[in-house]
């Protein structure tokens, strides 16, 4: 269904939505025309909230509340749509409720400062006064590969600072989107501040970063479509969040065994299709075949599968094409160089764990984000090593370092050139409380729910 103007709509034509583990029809979703979505996004633009912010720390209280109630309802719906395993899918369903909850106390502390003016020779004693008022009317595009969470990312800032929203979620993975922007309403947010639009990207989502009706744009998804929506936006406030080849370096003083667990988690959850996973692990030459047998082991230890199993670990890809692309990624590796250490047979969109070692630094393998559970480690000489290896790459969203010297924690700190480095942690590290976002090719501006909500508001400066 679309949203527009507070009133849920049908729509004669529809997106089927499958599952991508048994290809069965989950659902559909309405596909918006050109005109239908201009539509959304003025109607959006006319509302004006009056809400305060106790109003809208409540909604999103409430909405968390409900979602906690009806996780198992959630948690059907993302495997259904996403592939995803029932574990992920509930992490998912609680990071969610986190970051709510996180939003709905950051509303009740947007708040400005006070400036002196007599501090030049002409010593005039004016009040100058900041407030953050709202951007005006968001528009959020959500990818498929987190469908409930990376909604709550967008829409739970843009609600705290008081905007309208029109959200347009992946096509692959609408859903979720609905039944969550349902259920804000159903707390008290007003049908009229949030619009949706569901379709084709080409024309859905083409139509509204082109739209004048926009004042903001926040996007996840891959560098191509970022670029190609910054270059139509135009002179609107972006957000961006275009992924990473997701480092990981592992010196030869590290605790291993943590080391290899970490980058286990880090390079299988979500079956590798998230945005900070690990993507590549630098480890040091002296240290990388101990490091290489232990992240077998962790690799092996994972089941993966038909994602309703509550015993499966990892699900499937969003599907059997994404599957095959990162299968094609690894072969082109091993045959470069690399040496598949681990990797059971592709099965439809399901790909089990992959660990490859001798994977050569230029192989498209770790030079782009591969969007699916692999492992490849490269092997690096040392720390100078391996900050040119991430620093002479195209993005920089997150990495890790493992090391037991603090000189060696501080070096590679200061010099790596990312969005966050995390010291004996891996790149999917992640907290509501800190910001979020990439430098290089991986984006611009920043998430975390203090920092999105600056991101979504503007100054005004009133001088009494």
């Amino acid at each position: 269904m679309l949203l527009i103007d507070g009133e849920w709509i049908e729509t004669d034509e529809k997106i089927a939505v499958r599952n991508p583990f048994n290809k069965e029809i989950v659902g559909y979703a309405s596909r918006a025309t050109r005109e239908q979505t201009l539509a959304a996004a003025r109607c959006a633009k006319a509302y004006e909230s009056d809400l305060t912010a106790y109003d809208r720390c409540e909604i999103l209280n409430d909405t968390a509340a409900q979602i906690e109630r009806e996780e198992a309802e959630f948690v059907a719906q993302i495997v259904a749509e996403c592939g995803a395993s029932v574990k992920e899918a509930q992490k998912e369903v609680r990071r969610a409720v986190t970051l709510l909850r996180v939003c709905a106390e950051e509303a009740r502390r947007i708040s400005g400062e006070a400036i002196p003016t007599d501090v030049t020779s002409d010593r005039k004693k004016n009040l100058a006064v900041t407030l953050r008022v709202p951007i005006g009317l968001v528009c959020a595009i959500t990818p498929f590969n987190r469908p409930l969470n990376q909604v709550v990312v967008k829409l739970a800032p843009a609600i705290a600072a008081n905007n309208s929203v029109i959200l347009k979620p992946s096509e692959k993975t609408p859903l979720s989107a609905v039944k969550f922007v349902k259920c804000l309403i159903a707390n008290g947010l007003p049908a009229r501040m949030v619009s949706l639009v569901t379709g084709d990207p080409g024309e859905v989502g083409e139509t509204l970063v082109t739209c004048p009706d926009i004042d903001m744009i926040t996007f996840t998804g891959s560098r191509a479509v970022g670029e190609r929506i910054a270059r139509s936006a135009g002179m609107v406030r972006m957000t961006f969040e275009l992924g990473d080849s997701g480092a990981l370096v592992v010196l030869d003083d590290a605790d291993l065994e943590l080391a290899a667990d970490v980058a286990a988690k880090g390079a299988f959850a979500t079956a590798g299709q998230s945005c900070r996973g690990v993507k590549r692990i630098l480890v040091q030459e002296g240290v990388a075949d101990r490091f290489a047998a232990l992240l077998v082991q962790e690799a092996k230890k994972l089941t993966f599968g038909d994602p309703y199993s509550p015993q499966n670990d990892i699900g499937c890809l969003i599907d059997e094409a994404a599957a095959q692309a990162v299968e094609d990624r690894v072969d082109e590796s091993v045959e470069s160089g690399a040496k598949l250490l681990y990797g059971p047979p592709r099965d439809g969109a399901v790909l089990g764990p992959r660990v490859l070692d001798f994977v050569p630094k230029e192989s498209p393998l770790v030079r782009e984000e591969t969007f699916g559970p692999c492992a490849p480690i490269v092997r690096i000489k040392d720390l100078a090593e391996a900050v040119d290896c991430v620093n002479g790459g195209e993005y920089g969203l997150q990495t890790g370092v493992f090391t037991a010297s603090i000189h060696q924690a501080f070096e590679a700190a200061q010099k790596i050139k990312s969005g966050a480095v995390i010291i004996n942690d891996g790149p999917q590290f992640e907290s509501p409380f800190i910001p979020f976002g990439g430098v290089k090719k991986s984006g611009l501006g920043r998430e975390g729910a203090r920092f999105a909500i600056e991101e979504m508001t503007t100054v005004k400066t009133i001088v009494f």
